[in-house]
């Protein structure tokens, strides 16, 4: 009788296992870190993300798949309720990275942070894939590259350039620009319209700007392994190169704000005055 249970135990563990996204486990498990201090956060990152990709990368593929206008249109409005809906969230490794760098939050709120990106993005792509193929529209594509060199320079590179201007982006429509009454439209167009001109001039590696939808995307979609990449390459054009970038992004804006960096001040600098600008009052009307 015992024998059997066990035996019918395991069936079903074994079973679920199947439907269980690669590292989610160890993902779900992070989010208790520091006596669950930071659950919200990672319920947030995971939600988050999840939307994040919902609205973004449905553009072209389920919404304007013949209108190049029409799909940029999309992806400028996801990028708006993405942010909106997941109650504005990094949703990003590399922004996260950037605001430890910077002081806006502990190592443990990154390291959460981190875990429930990941988590949203690995469930997100089986999930929107079975929706895709429930209702016969176009599955959704992902970043990726491929390299006949040993040292995928222009994939790295691609990756640096494109993240360390996507986070000066960040830095400067919310911490240096207020636009008024509508600061957070304005600032959010401005944003997915930055994300659409660095997809456009730097498209070797996606690219992603983003670690999380590198990994979950090669974890799910290319080859359809299942698995987690295996190439060091992948993590080097993936997460080193725009962690570095956020990294050195933070050094660069607090030489120009001020501020500090993994609480060191910087030996020069600020050079436009404070790290932050308040936003001006607004009259109703």
């Amino acid at each position: 009788m015992v024998e059997s249970f066990v035996i019918d135990l395991y069936n079903v563990f074994t079973h679920a296992l199947e439907y269980l996204p690669p590292g989610i486990v160890l993902s779900v498990a992070a989010a208790f870190i520091g006596e669950g201090k930071h659950i919200k956060v990672y319920f947030d990152e995971f939600v988050g993300s999840i939307l994040m990709i919902a609205f973004t990368f449905s553009a072209g593929k389920w919404i304007g798949q013949d209108d190049m206008y029409v799909a940029w249109g999309f992806h400028a409005v996801g990028v708006i309720a993405a942010d909106y809906f997941g109650g504005g969230q990094q949703v990003n490794p590399a922004v996260t990275a950037s605001m430890w760098a910077l002081g806006e939050c502990s190592y443990t709120e990154a390291f959460v942070r981190v875990a429930g990106q990941m988590g949203g993005g690995l469930v997100s792509f089986p999930l929107f894939q079975a929706i895709s193929e429930s209702f016969e529209m176009t599955p959704f594509g992902g970043p990726e590259f491929s390299s006949t060199r040993d040292e995928p320079v222009e994939a790295t590179l691609s990756e640096f350039f494109s993240t360390y201007i996507l986070l000066w982006a960040i830095y400067i429509l919310n911490w240096r620009m207020h636009f008024g009454k509508h600061h957070y439209l304005i600032k959010q167009f401005l944003t997915a319209v930055a994300i659409r001109v660095l997809i456009e001039v730097y498209p070797t590696a996606g690219p992603a700007m983003n670690p999380m939808l590198a990994t979950a995307w090669d974890t799910f979609g290319v080859g359809n392994k299942y698995e987690m990449p295996s190439d060091h390459q992948h993590y080097f054009v993936y997460w080193v190169a725009p962690v570095v970038a956020a990294i050195l992004a933070s050094i660069s804006y607090a030489i120009v704000a001020g501020g500090t960096i993994f609480g060191v001040k910087m030996p020069i600098g600020p050079l436009m005055g404070s790290k932050k600008v308040a936003a001006p009052k607004v009259k109703s009307s």
